[in-house]
């Protein structure tokens, strides 16, 4: 049974009260529907891989039959050079991947669904946090809960105060060590660096905070209207670090209020 009720802190990182948390974090946790909500989600962007079918046919090459003391692969007309064939330099391929081979895969709605409340139920387990690679020595509570002041910051100096007095800059830290250069032919084609996932910060409005939390590494900030299991669940493992806005608790309520 998860936290009936959850601390308030404002900007400074003081506890100015409690906020009753909505049903949606009591929701069991279950990493293997997550696991398959985030695939389900991330192969709507996969990219169709398919081959020209005429690929390696282009060619007058025919099969000479028997009897002439030489193999029976198809042979170029006029020349003895062979082509066409599958076992030939430069013919066509077996089997090759088919661009209308279907590659999206499907998950039931209500699966779906239980899949967000169970990532939503994992950002408030402590345990299931620190397992997944985050600095949760300082953080002030689970599921951390702000006042709505900080949907209002307009500037990235700001945002890293907050971050600061709340005990999750410490985990932003983490992720700026963590950036490396790729290794292969990766880094010369648009994804040169790699770094860890680092805290998500849940509003209900943008007032400005969409804009001055985007420069701090690893930091997403998401409208909780828009939130998606791969947001809470990157790279499918759940229980990523959150700050949550207090209207954005209160939001969760109304839209998981019934399970």
């Amino acid at each position: 049974m998860g936290k009936i009720s959850s601390k308030v802190f404002d900007l400074q990182g003081k506890n100015v009260g409690k906020i009753k948390l909505p049903s949606v974090f009591m929701t069991a946790l279950r990493p293997d529907i997550v696991n398959r909500a985030v695939v389900a989600l991330q192969s709507r962007s996969f990219q169709a891989q398919g081959r020209d079918p005429m690929a390696g046919k282009r060619t007058t090459a025919e099969s000479r039959g028997v009897g002439l003391g030489i193999a029976r692969v198809p042979r170029v007309k006029g020349r003895q050079r062979a082509a066409f064939g599958v076992s030939i330099v430069g013919g066509h391929r077996a089997h090759p991947p088919r661009s209308e081979k279907k590659i999206v895969k499907k998950i039931p709605r209500k699966e779906a669904r239980f899949a967000l409340q169970s990532a939503v139920a994992a950002t408030g387990n402590k345990e299931l946090v620190a397992g997944r690679g985050h600095l949760v020595e300082d953080v002030k509570d689970f599921p951390l809960v702000v006042v709505d002041d900080i949907e209002k910051l307009k500037r990235t100096k700001d945002v890293e105060s907050v971050l600061l007095a709340l005990g999750v800059w410490g985990d932003v830290f983490r992720v700026r060590e963590s950036r490396k250069v790729r290794a292969g032919k990766g880094k010369g084609r648009g994804r040169r660096y790699k770094q860890a996932v680092g805290p998500l910060i849940v509003v209900a409005e943008d007032a400005g905070i969409l804009k001055a939390g985007r420069n701090l590494p690893g930091v997403d900030v998401a409208l909780v209207g828009g939130l998606n299991v791969e947001l809470l669940a990157p790279g499918t493992h759940m229980g990523r670090l959150a700050v949550w806005s207090q209207s954005a608790v209160e939001e969760l309520d109304e839209r998981f209020g019934g399970n």
